[in-house]
């Protein structure tokens, strides 16, 4: 029987400015071999060479996208023939909005691949039509709209370094509905039902970071309640996720701004989610500072 370790082949695709080349340096800080621009049909030969390698090989990064041309359309095909290898096979598909991808094309004064005679904006509708059914299928989705370089790297540094681990990575996420529904969000909650510290003078100044607004929000009628049946909710579907091979989770609980109710919810649930064994934890504000 062959109790060979199966390796480890990270495809990193997604929009056009959304950080590819970024993500790509940071995965070589971390130890991992990146392969820029490969053609999807050299996949299943790299597949094969880690299966039948007999010595340990560096993890391997790809990073794949719309620059292949007639190429890239064949990636859905490769990729289904690779993971019938005996290949642990992730997709990383990055993300941003239209106007965060706009702002970066101008601000290197190039244009969208895909534009051709059209403007930045058609050339990004284009290839959303086109990444439709790969952003469907990926293993992460990774919004990188609100991240500057030194962020997304040390995302990538929590999500992708070399120490091995079995567990559950999950980011407990807050944010505020004024700023749109984290797109790589797995799950959302709406913490909305709670009255808002907002209108309490007294704390209105401060973030759910801070011990009073926490217990001005977990004190509400159905806090409480609300955090204890949500994680209940919550552990079987984790369970779900480790059964079938999916490693990262992204849980998002929003309110108005972003700056009290989810911020004290979500600081609630990841303290006890971390209780979890199999599971491992990380907790992000992502629009605080904001008002």
């Amino acid at each position: 029987m062959n109790n060979k370790k199966q390796h480890e082949l990270l495809i990193v695709t997604g929009m056009s400015g959304a950080g590819r080349s970024t993500v790509g340096k940071a995965l070589e800080d971390l130890g991992w071999y990146v392969v820029d621009n490969l053609p999807p049909q050299m996949l299943l030969p790299i597949a094969e060479l880690f299966s039948l390698a007999e010595t340990p090989l560096p993890r391997l990064a790809v990073v794949i996208d719309v620059r292949g041309g007639e190429f890239f359309s064949e990636l859905n095909t490769n990729l289904a023939l690779v993971r019938a290898r005996s290949v642990d096979i992730k997709v990383l598909f990055l993300e941003a909005n239209d106007s965060a991808l706009v702002k970066r094309f101008e601000n290197v004064r190039r244009p969208h691949p895909l534009q051709a005679d059209g403007t930045i904006l058609d050339g990004i509708a284009e290839e959303r039509r086109r990444l439709l059914s790969l952003r469907e299928a990926a293993d992460v989705i990774l919004d990188t709209s609100e991240l500057n370089i030194h962020q997304l790297s040390n995302r990538i540094a929590e999500s992708f370094s070399l120490i091995e681990t079995h567990k559950l990575q999950v980011t407990v996420m807050s944010f505020g509905f004024k700023y749109g529904v984290p797109s790589d969000a797995d799950m959302v909650a709406d913490a909305r039902f709670l009255p808002n510290p907002f209108w309490n003078e007294e704390l209105r100044p401060y973030t759910g970071e801070y011990p009073q607004v926490a217990e001005f929000v977990l004190g509400q009628e159905g806090a409480e309640e609300f955090v204890t049946n949500y994680v209940a909710a919550l552990k079987p579907v984790l369970r779900g996720y480790l059964k079938e091979n999916k490693r990262y989770a992204t849980i998002a609980i929003g309110c108005t701004g972003g700056k009290h109710r989810s911020v004290a919810i979500s600081k609630r649930i990841a303290t006890e989610l971390a209780k979890i064994g199999d599971v491992a934890l990380s907790l992000k504000h992502r629009d605080l500072g904001k008002e």
